[in-house]
């Protein structure tokens, strides 16, 4: 997936302390191509216990984060960037703005955008969202590095 994709696959370098990688995930075809990345990591929350977390670039129109998102539509909807963005994080050494976006309850979701796709982050549970807006997450894109990435236990949340 990594090298075919069409899409970033995007991976916190360094990860955060106690974190780990727990799956990776892609929506496409071998004729169109990856058309969206998912990388699911897990470690402990900022405020206590264990959170999960997914990263997830896509082309508009593909869904699958909105899907994550517990959204109906395909993309976060109209007027979700409206204001200055709850977050920012470093996405290949530039800030990229994210929003809140209101999905299911039980999780944090933001929304933004980086080299003309969207990109998501997902946390659960839904207090475990202040990672993304405290940690000063800075994003690779894992297309362009071979790392020595420590892998946990498969992530629940891809059995979806």
């Amino acid at each position: 997936m990594r090298k075919t994709s069409l899409v970033p696959v995007w991976l916190p370098w360094p990860l955060p302390s106690g974190w780990l990688v727990t799956g990776f995930g892609e929506v496409g075809d071998e004729v169109k191509g990856v058309r969206a990345s998912l990388v699911a990591l897990a470690g402990p929350s900022l405020m206590e216990g264990p959170a999960d977390l997914l990263l997830i670039a896509e082309e508009p129109g593909v869904g699958i984060g909105a899907a994550f998102a517990g959204l109906s539509g395909p993309d976060p909807g109209e007027g979700f960037d409206a204001g200055p963005p709850n977050a920012k994080i470093e996405v290949m050494g530039h800030p990229a703005p994210l929003w809140c976006v209101h999905g299911s309850p039980d999780r944090a979701v933001y929304a933004g955008e980086a080299l003309g796709n969207w990109l998501w982050a997902i946390a659960w549970p839904a207090e475990a969202g202040c990672l993304i807006a405290l940690a000063e997450l800075s994003l690779i894109d894992m297309r362009d590095h071979d790392l020595d990435i420590p892998f946990g236990a498969f992530s629940p949340r891809l059995q979806d």
